[in-house]
This record gives structure tokens, sequence and C-alpha cells, in this order.
């Protein structure tokens, strides 16, 4: 029997395995893309009901993210250029030497400045000063909303376009909770668009903590540290600056990193567990009434239980889900009533125009941009362990299970016909945790791979004006 050997320091035959059909993997998803566009501009068709966006047009560029051909450069293209460029040749070095605490706290000021630097390419003014002032945005609203109680129990009765007085179309489309952040937020003196898009911004880049920091508290910080610059450095920073969106995603993954950290203490016997369970129910509780699609960051909280094998944390999380609810119910809200409303109101106006035949596949392309070619590659390499943990299967690891169940969460909200086009935006909660896909990824590979996400970011946002 022959013997392999191999130099210290190089990389052996299995640890290399794979890597080409990594490649061919990370193209085939720009390819979606490209097919996308050209299907998407060759039919013709009213894709994205241009006719409901006065700022869109129907022009190159739109499908299938929502944007125009406006090749540009801006303030943040030099800042963007430098950081993609000191990410991918220190970040992964550092992440591993770094105190954890410390590279935590630098993958947070990475996706800060990340996400800043690519929304000034547009300028200050266009990319975050009034990116949240225009008028289908929520701050249109917060104005005359003076009686908070009023404004909840009246809340269904506004949702409909045809009903008197309605709601504009983000406040309509979501429950109260993310109207309720902005108005908040100018309550306590922060009022207007800048304030409005900073704290989005700075909010959304906790997702480079929370994300990484679950995988840690699950027993593999090794992976986590692997994770930490490509969620730094994901191309959906495009898209988290500056939209509400983004403040959803921070909010929702810190609440399953609390969730997460609170199930390992509750596992080992340690204090606070189950106060740390019950925040992030809060907060996955909350989560719901600041968009009712994150109701399918059930499979990615239940991931957490799973791989944690701490059934017990369900109830410290769940109840206190159910009191957020119960809350609003009392106000005058119920989610169920308002989850109606929207889903007849998008019927009814824009999701008509927009076929299901294109969209459930193209959906996927306006993924593929968020998340970057590494997370195809990763993939690639996680999908054949998505039935880990059934009978006869090894348990899965904190990646997979994490990564399951944001596929999942993506497939249904694709399936079911509730997401067409926008889901480079309004899937970025699910994003955030696809991307550790991408530490799956030989270790030899992964600067590559950073210049690919740093890459298809910086593409994006210099190529095309994009609409959020």
């Amino acid at each position: 029997m022959s013997t392999v050997i191999t130099r210290p320091g190089t990389a052996s035959p299995v640890r290399r395995s794979g890597v080409r059909a990594d490649i061919v993997a990370g193209a085939a998803a720009l390819l979606l893309v490209f097919v996308a566009l050209v299907v998407g501009m060759r039919t013709g068709a009213r894709l994205y009901g241009a006719e409901h966006f006065q700022h869109a047009s129907p022009r190159f560029g739109e499908y299938p993210v929502l944007g125009s051909l406006l090749p540009h450069v801006g303030p943040g293209s030099v800042l963007a250029v430098v950081l993609a460029v000191a990410a991918v040749a220190w970040g992964p070095g550092l992440a591993e030497r770094l105190g954890w605490r410390l590279a935590l706290t630098g993958a947070y000021v990475l996706c800060v400045a990340w996400t800043f630097a690519l929304a000034l390419v547009d300028g200050w003014q266009r990319g975050v000063a009034h990116r949240l002032a225009e008028g289908p945005e929520y701050l249109s609203e917060v104005p005359g909303i003076t009686d908070i109680p009023a404004m909840l129990r009246t809340f269904t009765d506004r949702i409909l376009a045809t009903a008197p007085d309605p709601w504009i179309t983000h406040v309509s489309g979501h429950p109260p909770g993310a109207t309720l952040v902005f108005v908040w937020l100018d309550r306590i003196g922060l009022s207007g668009p800048t304030a409005a898009g900073v704290f989005c911004v700075l909010v959304g880049g906790l997702v480079a903590v929370a994300v990484p920091m679950t995988v840690a508290a699950l027993g593999r910080i090794d992976l986590a540290r692997a994770a930490l610059p490509f969620v730094a450095l994901l191309p959906g920073a495009v898209w988290l600056g500056v939209s509400a969106d983004a403040m959803f995603a921070g909010v929702v993954s810190t609440g399953v990193a609390v969730l997460a950290v609170g199930s390992a203490r509750l596992t080992t016997g340690r204090s606070a567990g189950g106060l740390l369970c019950a925040t992030g129910g809060l907060l996955l509780g909350f989560g719901i009434f600041l968009s009712y699609g994150l109701l399918l960051m059930a499979p990615i909280a239940l991931a957490v239980v799973l791989v944690s094998r701490c059934w017990r944390a369900l109830l410290y999380a769940v109840p206190a889900a159910l009191a957020v609810a119960g809350t609003f119910a009392l106000a005058g809200f119920w989610w169920v009533d308002g989850y109606q409303l929207v889903v007849e109101r998008y019927y009814s106006g824009i999701a008509s125009v927009r076929p299901y035949w294109y969209w459930m596949w193209a959906n996927f392309a306006c993924l593929a941009l968020a998340a970057g070619p590494a997370v195809a590659a990763g993939l690639r390499r996680s999908v054949p362990r998505f039935l880990d943990g059934l009978p006869g299967r090894e348990p899965p690891t904190p990646v997979v299970a994490l990564v399951r169940g944001a596929a999942l969460a993506v497939l249904t909200a694709d399936l079911t016909g509730l997401s067409k086009a926008e889901t480079e935006r309004i899937w970025l909660p699910f994003v955030v945790w696809l991307v550790l896909a991408a530490a799956t990824l030989p270790r030899e590979s992964r600067r590559w791979w950073l210049v690919a996400q740093a890459g298809t970011a910086l593409a994006v946002n210099h190529v095309l004006l994009t609409n959020w």
C-alpha cells in the first residue's frame, strides 16, 4: 500500500479535493444571474411592476435586481476597495489569532465600515441621508403617528389599498413593529432619514457578531473564526446600507445568538441560561412584528436547539415570544389578521404583475448576488450533509444545521409565492446564515473566495444604481 507524503505547510490531496467543483458552483451562481437578466429583458414582461415604483423605469438592471444600469463611482469607492483588500489580506489570519471578543469587535467594525463604504459609492445624500426619505418608506408616516395606542388599534383598518387613508407601501406591508421602531427613534430625538439610516446600519452590523457567536456557542469556535471574515464582508452589505431589512437582520440574528448562548449555559448548568433563552425568545418574537416573513426564522432557531440538544431552552424562549405577540394583541393588533390583509393587498397589487414562473427561480439569482459565489461553493459541500441528524447519520455540525435552517426558510418563502423579486433585500435575515457555508471551504482557498465576495459587491454597487 502506497503512502501519500506531503510537506509541512502544503495541502493534502484530500483537502485540495473538490476545489474545481467549488469553482464550478460559484460560477454557476453567477451564470444564474446572467440567465435571469437575459430572460427578464427578452420576455419584456413587467417583472417588477415598474408602474408601482415612481422612481423606477423599465431599464436594464431591473432584472433580476431592482436598479438601473448606471456605472458610477463615489466618495466610498476608494474606501470600499481599501477595506476589501485589507479584509482579504489580513482578515482570515486575524480571525484565527485574535482573542475571541477582539475578533468579534473587529468583525463588527469591518461590517459597518464595509456597509457604509458601499452606501457612499452612491454619495452621502443618495446612499445614506435620503435613502429612507422616499415616499414608500416608513418615515413618511412617522409625523402623523401621534397616538401609538390608537395606531395599533386601527393598524389593520389601513392595510388594504382600498381602505380610507391607507398606509404607504412599506408600512402596510409589514407588522406595526417596524414602524414603531422609527416612531420611537423620533420620540428620543433621532428623527429624520439620516439618523434612521445610520441606526439601521449599526443594528444590521450586529450580524457580523451574532452569526459567528452562535456557531461558537454551539461548540465550534474553529468554524466560527473561519466564518468571521465572510460574514463581515458579505456582498449583501450593498442592501444592508441603507434599508430597514438591515435592522431586521440584526435584531433576529442577535435573538438566535442569545438563544444559543443561553442553551449552552443551560446545558452546562451555568447561571442565567434561562434568562438568556427568554431574551432570545423576546427578540425573535419581536422579529415577526418587524416583518411577517421573519416567522421563517423558526427553522434557524430550532437548529440551535437541535445542535445543543437543550430542549429546555424552548420552555423559556417560546413563552417569551408569545408574550410579545400577546402584548401586541392586547394593544389591538392581531398578527394573523394583519398577515391575511397584507397577502390580499399584495396579490391585488404588485404581485399580480410579477409572474410566478419567472420569480420562483430568478429569486435565487438575487440571492446569489447578496450571498456571493463563496456561498454557492460552500453549499456544494454542505448540502450532501443536510440529512445529518437523522437515524443512522452523524450529528449535524452547527454550520450544517444553521445553513440547512436558512435554506429551508428561503425555499419556503420562494415556493409560497409571497417573495417575488426584491429578495436581494428581503431575504437578508436568512442570507447572513447561508454565508456560514463558506466556512466549510478549504482553508487554502478562502482568501480567493473572499476576493470573489468583495468583487461581487463592488461590481454590483458600481455598475448598478440600486433602489435599496
